[in-house]
């Protein structure tokens, strides 16, 4: 079932810099009684999301950019490539953003999104590429990602499966990651932390659960672990920990 959505504002702006850039801002908004989730679907571009406390509302400000076009080429192309929407489906918000690009694309276009959500609602993100935030989110988070650096910071749970890119988390709950390449940087877990990592450095500091990792390559560090310590697979790279308090098991 489609919810509704109000486009409470729609702003045209051309730059007028030599490679004729134009970018447009799309506001949406939807009510968000009775959700249990929010699931963003995003092509390329920045994706912000900030959890807000005691909100009701799901607020989206959509940046859309095509580069290389004027202003009617890129209109041209907006209309018949762009998706962007926020709709209900039973109890899950669905943010689609992106463009299509199948047979005859000659674009070269993404958009920016600064989403606010309630902070009590799960969050589901699948993204091709850009940068990611998302910052005050109660509850878990899921993140489905291609490329581009990661940073959460004071939120639940937190499961990643993510191909390149940097990854910086603070302050969560329990951490799963599954990452291809580029650095991790976990500081504060209250959970357990789960890190399965081609390549890249590894630092894990303050965790209150135990912390498993299976490493390819890259330095590991990891620092003040409440219960145990497990290194499932090492490759090459140097490996520093302290101030364990569980057991630690190592796999030579």
């Amino acid at each position: 079932m489609r919810g509704f959505i109000v486009m409470a504002m729609f702003a045209v702006s051309l730059s007028h810099a030599g490679s004729h850039d134009y970018s447009e801002v799309r506001n949406l908004e939807l009510d968000a009684s009775g959700l249990s989730d929010v699931f963003i679907d995003a092509g390329a571009g920045v994706l912000i999301v900030n959890g807000v406390e005691g909100s009701d509302e799901i607020v989206v400000v959509a940046t859309i950019i095509v580069d290389g076009k004027d202003e009617d080429e890129a209109r041209k192309l907006i209309e018949k490539r762009l998706r962007l929407d926020l709709e209900r489906d039973g109890d899950r918000a669905k943010l689609k953003a992106g463009f299509d690009t199948g047979w005859g694309w000659d674009g070269d276009a993404e958009i920016d999104l600064d989403v606010r959500m309630p902070a009590q609602l799960a969050l589901v993100i699948d993204d091709g590429s850009g940068p990611i935030k998302v910052h005050d989110i109660a509850n878990s988070v899921r993140i489905d990602d291609g490329s581009g650096p990661i940073e959460l910071g004071n939120s639940g749970d937190i499961d990643i499966d993510d191909g390149s890119g940097s990854i910086t988390l603070e302050n969560t709950g329990g951490v799963k990651i599954d990452d291809g390449s580029g650095s991790i940087t976990i500081v504060g877990a209250a959970g357990d932390v789960y890190v399965e990592d081609g390549s890249g450095s590894i630092d894990i500091r303050e965790v209150q659960g135990s912390v498993t990792v299976d490493d390819g390559s890259g330095d590991i560090e990891i620092d003040d672990v409440e219960h145990d310590l497990i290194i499932e697979e090492k490759g090459s790279g140097s490996l520093r920990y302290t101030n364990v308090r569980g057991a630690i098991e190592q796999d030579d």
